[in-house]
């Protein structure tokens, strides 16, 4: 009896290198470090966004189409939703008074992880036991929650949008899962889509994940999944951006650093305190920006007022 083949979901071998020694990661830590920089500091990166930037956000509204970026409330479990959300009715309009009945229902999620569109706040991670800017997580993070770097601490972010649509730049329907997107990509897609990322952009990655799900079934994105490799974090440094995100979590995986499972995490929002965007469905703004001919667009994030949360659930949208 043979064996039967993999199937078609399953990823190859990925192409996740050049391997990054852990002393060169912390190295690239301290050279894209901002601590110090912000009043107030665990707002970070969005300090960076003035009305002045809300503005010019506001001028790339030309024909009000409006995409939202969130995934549908996943209560299915599967090797991509391990922890799958809650949802039932908690009342069917039969013990109201009269008029008019009422239905309720109750939700709930652990959305760190691969089902739920989510973002990260920088409570959300450590390296070395330090949150960004230097404040010790043993300190600052404990039962109650998180009390610096909390997503209440953010509130509402409107700015401009740019999406990196790398299969379209390359002309397939997806990037393969453990691709790593380097900065020589970056730049070649700012040129091939007519943008250029700036101070204050909330920068988004399309590897085309959901396409490739949808058409071949869902895996374990912790085990092989398109994203930046670290060499692009000094391009986002340089750039001064405020939000990074995608259709995965922004890391290439399996991770190409030494005994670092997440370094763009590690990158992003412990050493430049730029939150991050997780597992959006990018699929309607990618037809929506090739069908206007543009890649950048006004962008509203609107996390839940958590006091002490790590994040929020989320449902960004791009208006065109």
């Amino acid at each position: 009896m043979t064996d039967s083949p993999p199937l078609p979901s399953v990823p190859s071998m990925p192409d996740n290198g050049p391997h990054v020694s852990r002393e060169e990661f912390d190295s690239l830590f301290d050279t894209v470090r901002t601590w110090g920089r912000w009043t107030p500091a665990d707002r970070g990166a969005w300090n960076r966004v003035t009305a002045e930037h809300v503005q010019r956000a506001t001028a790339l509204v030309r024909t009000g189409t409006v995409v939202p970026m969130a995934l549908p409330w996943n209560t299915v479990p599967g090797p991509d939703n391990g922890k799958p959300a809650l949802h039932y009715m908690s009342e069917l309009g039969d013990i109201e008074a009269p008029e008019p009945t009422c239905h309720k229902d109750f939700i709930a999620v652990d959305y760190h992880g691969k089902g739920v569109s989510h973002l990260d706040a920088l409570s959300h991670i450590a390296y070395q036991g330090q949150l960004y800017d230097g404040r010790s997580a043993d300190e600052v993070v404990d039962a109650r929650g998180a009390h610096f770097g909390a997503v209440s601490s953010l509130g509402p972010l409107v700015t401009k949008g740019v999406l990196i649509d790398m299969p379209a730049v390359l002309g397939t329907d997806w990037l393969e899962p453990g691709r790593a997107v380097h900065a020589d990509d970056v730049l070649a897609a700012e040129k091939a889509l007519g943008v250029t990322i700036g101070e204050g952009d909330a920068v988004l990655l399309r590897s085309g994940h959901f396409r490739r799900r949808r058409e071949l079934g869902a895996w374990n994105p912790d085990s092989a999944s398109a994203g930046f490799h670290v060499d692009v974090m000094p391009l986002l440094a340089e750039r001064e951006i405020a939000l990074l995100g995608g259709d995965g979590d922004s890391d290439v995986r399996p991770s190409p650093v030494e005994g670092v499972s997440s370094p763009v995490h590690a990158l992003a929002i412990t050493a430049m305190g730029v939150p991050l965007l997780d597992n959006l469905d990018l699929e309607a703004l990618s037809t929506a920006c090739a069908e206007a001919g543009r890649y950048a667009f006004m962008m509203t994030v609107a996390p839940l007022n958590i006091p002490g949360g790590t994040g929020s659930p989320v449902n960004p949208v791009a208006v065109l």
